[in-house]
């Protein structure tokens, strides 16, 4: 079974009723407004947490109507699968940086180095993307899919030239690999004693891995 199943799934805009918030208004190119949405709405879930984050906040902080915000995403749940969508699209983003410049035979090494930098640098966002209700979206499956597919293929042409593997063995080691991953990240985020003691070891191990036979 494929990991990071993958739906098509579009943003459907629906009209808000509330009265329009006391705050100054700014005027936004209309093909901008989402991405300074998402821009406000990190900012508030870095500054008050979830709790802190609902539309008419952000509406507030973006000095726009309600029904703006409303447009673009109709429940709180959908602006979070939009911020975690984003989340993994900039996970994504550093995994093929880091491929691009690793040297040969560091590809997993940095690409690890660059997951863990991105979990340790952004751990509210970081957390939001494996909430277990807001992965239930389609979007964020998505861009979740787009991000392992790189460490998939990562995993391939580093362990290819070991021993070669079939499809479906190399799509599992990719899993363990994300997996591994992950839960280091998690383990340690929002702590600092060890932490880079503990992200070299993993990284070792996974270094130790790609060598077998």
């Amino acid at each position: 079974m494929k990991y990071g199943g993958c739906i098509r799934r579009a943003h459907i805009g629906a009209g808000a009723g509330a009265d329009d918030l006391e705050a100054p208004r700014r005027r936004y190119h209309v093909g901008n407004l989402r991405a300074e949405l998402m821009r406000h709405a990190r900012e508030i879930l870095q500054e008050a947490g979830l709790g802190g984050l609902n539309l008419r906040a952000l509406a507030a902080r973006a000095g726009i109507a309600p029904g703006s915000v409303y447009h673009h995403y109709a429940s709180k749940a959908a602006l979070l699968a939009g911020l975690a969508a984003e989340g993994f699209g900039d996970l994504q983003e550093r995994l093929e940086e880091a491929a691009r410049e690793a040297r040969q035979g560091e590809r997993i090494r940095t690409c690890a180095r660059a997951y863990f930098a991105f979990a340790r640098a952004q751990p509210t966002i970081y957390a939001l993307m494996f909430d277990p209700a807001v992965m239930t979206d389609g979007e964020v499956r998505c861009a979740m899919a787009r991000a392992f597919a790189v460490l998939e293929e990562l995993v391939g042409v580093a362990i290819t030239p070991i021993r070669p593997r079939t499809p479906d063995e190399l799509h599992k080691i990719a899993l363990a690999v994300w997996a591994c991953g992950h839960g280091a990240a998690s383990m340690t985020l929002g702590q600092q004693d060890d932490y880079d003691d503990l992200m070299e070891d993993v990284i070792q191990g996974l270094d130790a891995l790609f060598r077998r036979d």
